[in-house]
């Protein structure tokens, strides 16, 4: 689905809306919680360090900025832009970076579409693509353009569901776990790594995906 012109507005608009709804009760309890369920956050910031030195990098849906303040850590002389749906995430972002300053950018933004074209060697995914569905074509096309050539693009995020009851719940949290992003990124990007993981003993399935950019 491409969104354009008055349509393609108005479902970003509803969208953006409905992510802003969530996220403004969310916010409060996100990094108290999500730590439970949302494995490999760091682990691929760490594999993405074995593939890249990034001068530039951008994390798609930032929000509260846990993974910000990780890759400045791991990667000081980069420059790093994030981008988030929710101003309520993003104040906890604001927050918790005030002491890199300008070095990392927050940019309230919807990811159908570049932010900067060619600027960026690393784009990063934690746990966003699943929640921005329809709308995770439009994500990677979009990273695929923000890369610079021999960029990388890192992810990790849910699979597949092992039960249609767990499924069921984490839709009305508004993720999908059909097991369609790993096929689709290895159309689009080189595979450099890329790992199935089981959570819970096969509740769920998570992945891990590291790719470069096609010349």
């Amino acid at each position: 689905m491409t969104l354009s012109g008055t349509a393609g507005n108005t479902s970003c608009c509803i969208q953006s809306a409905k992510m802003e709804r969530y996220y403004r009760l969310h916010s409060h309890i996100y990094d108290y919680t999500r730590w439970s369920f949302l494995f490999g956050r760091k682990n691929i910031i760490g594999m993405a360090a074995d593939f890249v030195t990034p001068r530039r990098i951008l994390e798609v849906g930032c929000g509260t900025g846990a993974n910000l303040s990780i890759l400045a850590k791991t990667f000081p002389d980069a420059s790093i832009t994030g981008v988030d749906i929710s101003d309520s995430m993003l104040n906890k972002s604001r927050r918790r970076l005030k002491q890199y300053g300008a070095r990392i950018e927050l940019l309230n933004y919807n990811y159908n579409r570049p932010v900067r074209r060619g600027c960026y060697d690393l784009v990063l995914f934690s746990y966003t693509l699943t929640m921005v569905n329809p709308g995770w074509q439009e994500a990677l096309n979009a990273a695929t353009a923000d890369l610079a050539p021999g960029g990388c693009l890192a992810a990790v995020d849910f699979h597949r569901g092992g039960s249609s009851w767990f499924s069921s719940w984490m839709s009305v949290n508004h993720v999908r776990m059909e097991g369609e992003l790993l096929p689709w990124m290895t159309q689009i990007f080189d595979p450099l790594f890329q790992s199935e993981c089981k959570a819970y003993g096969g509740l769920w399935q998570y992945f891990y995906f590291i790719g470069s950019k096609r010349c």
